[in-house]
């Protein structure tokens, strides 16, 4: 797949996944309502976030600023070769 280039295209994407997010935050709730489930959805989604700017800013930053990440797999995929000696 190539990279994005579309500035427009950037913000439609970043739209539609706020979209998702609070859709399916929306969805859960509404189903299985109690502020517990709302507090522990938030605790998901802010780990989840602190998790993938770790991934990607944190380690391309401070921990091995000369790689470049893609995306997830590709973290994974290096993180694995650099464990195992590759």
């Amino acid at each position: 797949m190539r990279d994005l280039k579309s500035t427009k295209a950037m913000w439609l994407k970043g739209w539609l996944f706020l979209l998702i997010g609070v859709l399916s935050a929306g969805i859960l709730l509404i189903e299985n309502w109690s502020w517990r489930n709302a507090v522990l959805l938030a605790l998901c989604v802010w780990g989840f976030c602190r998790a993938y700017y770790f991934a990607f800013y944190v380690i391309e930053r401070w921990v091995d600023p000369k790689f470049k990440f893609s995306g997830l797999g590709h973290f994974l995929v290096h993180t694995w070769r650099r464990r195992s000696g590759r």
